[in-house]
């Protein structure tokens, strides 16, 4: 059936291209999709490691993988692509340690035969799902070695990898190293057919870029919305609509018995500050936006810049992290826990699945409606030690996972020194 589908594939792609290009996110860089390379790679040295992530969260979990490779074979070519236009963007802006950013080919043997001819890649490294048969299949093909990192098989999904790989073949048995984040996931990989001698488990490198924001950006905006060390803050992050009303009502009850209490929230949206304005001054409390270099003592203060929530999570004394309140599916937790303070949020946590488990009485209280987390943080803010101490049990939860992206570059570079 491998066979059949990658004769059938260049039909299949002619009848989606229009709506692959219709795409905002995928109609940048055809060129390159197609295979075609304006600037020659004969200049990158050898040996080159080629690393795909599809989306700006894909590559970000990358990074660590890279800085690891660069300070152990500084002499490596690495080349990134991505599928996205905003993977694209955050690369530039972002990531280092890279030689050449492209796009990924499409699918389909003709780009992938170009781009694998231009790139002459000695490993390639795919993340998480990214399990492109016909990429596979040509870059073995050529005896390039393969490397899946962050590997990911979800168990509601193992049904539909059966079926996808009886119609393109089984990509997994062509890994050289099948690098996955845990145990279980390791072991779903197997009954899909994975060689035992490559699945090994790095665990998920996402936990090596979460690092506490520095401390000039943290003093910055301390200075800015005015933090008073003799008061206590409370951060609302990534908050949505519908769960910004809720949150003001909790924070109005718990002065009454924390007088000292402030409330900072930072939308998800930073264009709906001004809602969140009119919410505050419906409920009698003072507003302050810090884009206008303004905090409000006593009152609520509207994080409405891109870039400074770690700084925010920083200056808290507890946490609570949005679109967790309605069915949004959650936002991420770990930021806040890596800033070493207690991470509350609401039973809507579908996204993130993982970081409740790992957080869920190492750090972090999931709180089943506005009355739990009223009380909640009532009785962390009593005895304000409390704070602290929930949340050094939240830092070390998420610093004892790091280190993925280290093993992920020694699987690597073992493979290219043949051990």
């Amino acid at each position: 059936m491998g066979a059949l589908f990658r004769l059938i594939s260049p039909l299949l792609f002619v009848l989606v291209a229009p709506i692959l290009y219709a795409n905002r996110k995928l109609r940048h860089g055809w060129s390159e999709r197609l295979g075609r390379y304006t600037q020659s790679f004969d200049s990158l040295e050898k040996p080159r490691v080629w690393l795909h992530g599809a989306s700006a969260g894909d590559l970000l979990a990358l990074q660590p993988v890279i800085k690891a490779l660069r300070i152990q074979r500084p002499e490596l070519s690495i080349i990134v692509s991505s599928m996205t236009q905003s993977g694209q963007e955050m690369a530039r802006a972002r990531m280092t340690g890279i030689d050449r950013l492209i796009y990924l080919p499409w699918d389909v043997p003709f780009a992938v035969r170009r781009a694998l001819r231009s790139i002459q890649p000695d490993v390639l490294v795919l993340e998480y799902t990214e399990l492109w048969p016909n990429l596979i299949h040509q870059a073995s093909e050529r005896g390039v070695r393969l490397v899946l990192t962050n590997g990911r098989i979800s168990p509601d999904n193992l049904s539909a990898y059966k079926r996808f790989f009886a119609l393109v073949g089984n990509p997994l048995k062509r890994f050289d190293r099948l690098l996955m984040r845990s145990r279980s996931e390791a072991n779903r990989a197997a009954e899909l057919g994975a060689s035992a001698f490559a699945l090994r488990i790095a665990g998920n490198t996402k936990y090596d870029n979460l690092q506490p924001p520095e401390a000039d950006a943290v003093a910055a905006l301390a200075a800015d919305i005015q933090r008073q060390p003799e008061r206590l803050l409370w951060v609302c992050g990534s908050t949505h609509e519908g769960e910004e009303a809720e949150l003001i009502e909790v924070y109005k009850e718990l002065t009454i018995r924390h007088r000292q209490l402030d409330l900072l929230i930072a939308p998800r949206y930073i264009e709906r500050a001004p809602r969140i304005a009119e919410l505050a001054s419906q409920a009698g409390l003072p507003c302050a936006r810090r884009s206008e270099h303004q905090g409000a003592i006593g009152g609520v203060t509207i994080l409405d810049r891109i870039g400074e929530l770690m700084p925010a999570y920083a200056l808290a004394d507890v946490v609570f992290v949005g679109g967790s309140f309605i069915p949004r599916g959650g936002q991420n937790i770990l930021e806040p826990a890596a800033c070493g303070k207690p991470v509350l949020f609401g039973p809507f946590m579908d996204n993130f699945s993982d970081e409740v488990a790992l957080l869920v009485g190492r750090g972090g209280i999931q709180v089943s409606d506005r009355a739990a987390l009223l009380e909640t943080i009532d009785q962390l803010l009593f005895r304000r030690g409390a704070c602290a101490e929930v949340g050094e049990l939240a830092r070390s939860s998420v610093t004892a996972r790091a280190g993925a992206g280290v093993r992920c570059a020694e699987q690597i570079l073992g493979l290219m020194e043949g051990v």
